[in-house]
């Protein structure tokens, strides 16, 4: 199993990383990590046992961790984890570089380069951690190297479990390399004409013929990067 050096001599497993998050996040609780849930039967569904979380102790206070959810956040959407901001989400994160070490000295040009990520980081659902272990032909910068495959990993997550968009997150800060985004105004029941002067940041695209908007897709106030296409039903 991978570890990251801290220090000399001292080193803490993928496990123990993501245990010490989930304290940070959820209020200031830490539990005993756990890898299984529970030992089921596959066909029936039926439970032979189950392993309960267990609460060891708390190690910072409520008010901490809602002051580090809020710092996490803007790392993703003003700092060096801004790959892996996804619109509407509220990731929350941090980047990790850490030399390797071996036999009590650190190692040149050896390095684990990680990404701790909180979805969604108001209220806590997953804790994802991704660390890759001597990456080569790339910036020793773990905001180019990990994020931008963490953001592919956080969609799967927040499929897989469901969570909803939310309004109240952040602004990210555009990059040069980031289009600007606009959100769509509320064009139904408008002429045409005013529909196109409202949506001249978009592509547009119709259907149907007449003179009315009768719905959008997408709905009004979602963001679209600039030239994203609104779709118009004309009646």
């Amino acid at each position: 199993m991978a570890t990251t050096a801290f220090g000399q001599g001292v080193s803490v497993t993928p496990i123990q990383q993501v245990s010490a998050v989930s304290a940070v996040v959820n209020g200031g609780n830490l539990y005993e990590p756990r890898i299984v849930k529970n030992i089921s039967d596959a066909e029936t569904n039926t439970i032979f046992k189950e392993y309960k979380s267990k609460l060891k102790r708390q190690v910072i206070s409520k008010e901490t961790s809602n002051i580090m959810r809020r710092a996490l956040e803007s790392v993703v959407a003003k700092g060096g984890g801004k790959a892996a901001f996804i619109e509407g989400y509220r990731i929350g994160g941090k980047t990790g570089t850490a030399q390797k070490v071996q036999d009590g000295h650190y190692l040149v040009g050896n390095y684990i380069m990680s990404f701790m990520a909180v979805v969604p980081s108001n209220d806590p659902k997953a804790v994802l951690y991704l660390a890759i272990d001597n990456p080569k032909h790339t910036a020793l910068l773990s905001s180019y190297t990990t994020t931008p495959i963490a953001r592919r990993i956080l969609l799967d997550i927040i499929d897989a479990l469901d969570i909803p968009k939310q309004n109240g997150e952040l602004e990210k800060d555009l990059e040069w390399t980031d289009k600007p985004t606009y959100k769509v105004p509320n064009v139904v029941g408008m002429s045409v004409d005013e529909a196109k002067k409202k949506l001249s940041n978009f592509t547009i695209k119709y259907t149907g013929t007449g003179s009315k908007v009768k719905s959008q897709s997408p709905e009004a106030g979602v963001k679209l990067e600039e030239n994203g296409t609104v779709r118009l039903l004309i009646e």
